[in-house]
């Protein structure tokens, strides 16, 4: 199955932030119990590239034959490059960046940039973007999405910041191809007590939510 594909057919990429080794493997381990098999696992901008790059290594190669995995917050050439490395399947940016679109596209990466306005949303569509990330979409609401494909019904969109149980199926019927979703899934206290059982009860309920996806 082809990775863009994947993310069409599951529509819920599941939000890795901040977390230590141990947990992002035992996160992912409860959201493929729960059902979900699409994980972004971020950059943080105060550290370096290669700490990062080191535990998505580790997760491509623990999970890489059950589950997608992503690089989200990707804003230098160089995480780019380490990402790819470490063995990412797509990248995703909170900002629009032509050119970044363009290098991950030459390394044979799905793309995920982020845009807020309609401008920027169609710059990175004619730049080659897979799919366009709106965010923060909670802070305009569907309607807004619904507003933007009017003129841009062609353009893959997704939603990004503030999703949750309550409006997911409103992101999805104004058009969203798929969502991204941090801690309304990825439970921080859940995973500072070790209480991961609940990770696989919210991923179960945001799958069930989101339904599948591939052949709209």
């Amino acid at each position: 199955m082809s990775t863009i594909f994947q993310i069409l057919n599951d529509r819920v990429i599941a939000i890795l932030r901040g977390l230590q080794e141990e947990q992002i493997l035992k996160t992912m381990e409860a959201l493929r119990e729960g059902g979900l098999n699409l994980v972004e696992i971020t950059f943080d901008q105060r550290k370096e590239a290669e700490a990062t790059a080191a535990m998505m290594k580790k997760a491509c190669a623990e999970f890489g034959n059950s589950m997608c995995v992503g690089a989200g917050t990707v804003m230098t050439e160089e995480q780019l490059i380490a990402a790819r490395d470490a063995g990412a399947q797509f990248i995703l940016t909170p900002q629009t960046d032509i050119q970044m679109i363009r290098m991950a596209h030459e390394m044979g990466l799905v793309t995920i940039p982020g845009a807020f306005t309609p401008t920027e949303i169609a710059a990175c569509h004619v730049a080659g973007a897979d799919i366009v990330k709106v965010f923060p979409a909670g802070t305009v609401g569907p309607d807004y999405i619904k507003a933007v494909r009017g003129p841009m019904p062609h353009i893959r969109l997704s939603a990004v910041g503030g999703v949750n149980l309550e409006n997911i199926s409103d992101f999805f019927d104004a058009g969203v191809c798929s969502v991204g979703i941090g801690s309304n899934i990825v439970d921080n206290e859940a995973i500072r007590t070790g209480n991961y059982k609940k990770i696989t009860e919210l991923a179960a309920k945001y799958r069930k939510k989101a339904g599948s996806g591939a052949s709209k």
